[in-house]
């Protein structure tokens, strides 16, 4: 995958973000400022959970990385300030997770995310 031309975001360090066993790699990628939005079953378009800076993304990744589960980067695509990826999750009862996330990005960090997740049920 590697760095996109003219980019400073690093898409091997994401992957390895999202695949590691703690958060810490991944909450580096946001900038100070980042707002992350969670669509899903729970937090639908008209009311997504919004989440402000890197301390309350911190709460919800190290929540997420709390959890008997393993992640991996499927697919992701970066151009310019612009980036979209894939994630599948599987707990460890076999219980399983998709996410699709489209990124703002400034200086090769993300500033905007907005997350549309589905799990089995």
């Amino acid at each position: 995958m590697g760095t996109a031309a003219g980019s400073a975001f690093d898409t091997d360090t994401l992957r390895r973000a999202i695949e590691g066993p703690a958060p810490n790699t991944l909450l580096s990628l946001y900038a100070d400022d980042a707002e992350l939005r969670v669509v899903d079953h729970n937090t639908q378009p008209s009311s997504p959970r919004v989440l402000h800076g890197r301390s309350e993304i911190a709460e919800m990744l190290d929540d997420v990385y709390s959890r008997d589960m393993t992640h991996k980067l499927e697919e992701c695509v970066v151009q310019g300030d612009r980036a979209a990826f894939s994630e599948s999750c599987e707990y460890s009862d076999g219980v399983r997770v998709l996410a699709d996330s489209m990124l703002r990005l400034r200086d090769g960090k993300i500033v905007e995310q907005t997350i549309i997740q589905a799990w089995d049920e």
